[in-house]
């Protein structure tokens, strides 16, 4: 074997030992998460829109009544959703929505 290659061959040997004698790095501490960084729920405002009343009466025949009404929670413009909060009645605890476009509603 060549003087060299012993040089190499100890340098290697040498090097993989002396990583067991050095302490150990600390490891990384792991991100908390803080309780106050949570998002929030977004609450939408109540607005009436064109089609409120249409989709009011939509969602009594399905069974929903109650609450303030159908509210735009879009845009106003030639497409819109509504949604209306079932606070009496057989869906009592649900949500009705209707898309409607052109004033023409559909229950979602």
């Amino acid at each position: 074997m060549s003087r060299l290659a012993l040089i190499c061959a100890a340098v290697a040997v040498l090097g993989g030992c002396s990583m067991f004698h050095r302490p150990m790095p600390a490891a990384p501490a792991a991100p908390v998460a803080a309780a106050d960084t949570a998002p929030a729920v977004e609450t939408i405002p109540f607005r009436m829109g064109v089609s409120s009343a249409t989709v009011e009466k939509m969602a009594k025949q399905q069974g929903c009544t109650g609450g303030q009404g159908a509210g735009l929670i879009t845009e106003p413009g030639p497409v819109e959703v509504y949604r209306m909060r079932c606070e009496d009645g057989q869906m009592r605890g649900k949500v009705f929505m209707a898309r409607c476009e052109l004033r023409q509603c559909r229950q979602m």
